[in-house]
């Protein structure tokens, strides 16, 4: 499969120039030659007349932006390749405000967009097992209470706390991936959980001195700094990976979108994460991947329906 090499906006155009180049591509990417059926993957399919094609199993029509993040859009999909460029280069995002003074839309239009976007970014492809030498740390979304104005302060939400503030657990792998999620709590049972899901066995694991990672010497090679002994080194052992993606995560929240939900939150922690991740790739390997994997659709119903 050839693939498309560009590094600017201008390039992107010169090479998606109208609505057929960027469905040719989005065909190649998704099936190479070989198309498949969404609805019987042992079909034998037809091809018929405007990109549609038929499935004999099951007489459906469907065509390449069926069962994707593009299905029954209408915007046009220069366009949203042209989003995906932005979004998917830019280190720490772009605002939905920005996005639709770029691409010529409303507000609202691009604020969907960008979500269904990072609705793809959580594709399994996506997400690889950890190995090697993990850091593994915990913090808190939602901002200091004492920049809050004082009819908007809690009481009782110093430290470690959920009251105001949402907690995300995160692993990197050293040189490697990271994994970051929202949790409902850092207790011991909750944290280690999603170790043993998402780090392989046997492997090293370097935390702080928090009481909820007792006991991973069970399965891993546990090494420890303490940081309320303002101790951030010992040998191998310390979290600043970690802490820097987290340092990046929230300047990114606090600098472009200024405040995201609770309940969205897991969407911007996931798009984070996958340029993150993608940090290696140059513009058009990072394009590609993310279009090859954009199977899946979420609609404004699902999106705003507070589930």
């Amino acid at each position: 499969m050839m693939i498309q090499k560009f590094k600017s906006i201008l390039d992107l155009i010169e090479v998606f120039p109208d609505e057929q180049a960027c469905i040719n591509h989005l065909e190649e990417l998704r099936w190479n030659g070989d198309i498949i059926s969404p609805f019987d993957e042992t079909s034998k399919v037809y091809k018929c007349k405007n990109n549609r094609y038929k499935c004999k199993n099951t007489g459906k029509y469907f065509n390449v932006k069926t069962r994707t993040v593009f299905e029954d859009t209408k915007i046009p999909l220069q366009k949203w390749f042209m989003a995906l460029y932005v979004f998917s280069s830019h280190k720490k995002g772009v605002s939905s405000h920005q996005l639709a003074k770029d691409i010529g839309t409303t507000q609202k239009t691009a604020w969907f967009l960008l979500h269904r976007l990072r609705y793809a970014f959580n594709h399994p492809n996506f997400k690889k097992e950890l190995s090697n030498h993990i850091e593994a740390d915990e913090t808190y979304i939602g901002g200091k209470a004492k920049n809050k104005h004082l009819c908007k302060k809690s009481k009782g939400t110093q430290g470690r706390n959920t009251k105001d503030k949402t907690a995300v657990f995160g692993m990197i792998e050293r040189k490697g991936n990271v994994i970051a999620e929202k949790v409902d709590d850092v207790s011991g049972e909750t944290l280690k959980s999603i170790i043993y899901e998402n780090v392989e066995i046997g492997s090293m694991i370097s935390t702080d001195e928090w009481r909820s990672y007792r006991g991973l010497n069970d399965n891993y090679s546990h090494t420890i700094v303490n940081h309320g002994a303002k101790q951030y080194v010992d040998f191998m052992a310390h979290t600043n990976n970690i802490e820097c993606f987290w340092s990046h995560l929230k300047r990114g929240i606090n600098g472009i979108y200024h405040w995201v939900s609770k309940e969205h939150l897991q969407s911007y922690i996931d798009e984070y994460s996958l340029r993150f991740n993608t940090r290696k790739s140059n513009t058009s390997e990072r394009f590609d991947l993310i279009l090859g994997n954009i199977v899946g659709r979420l609609t404004y119903k699902q999106l705003i329906g507070h589930e």
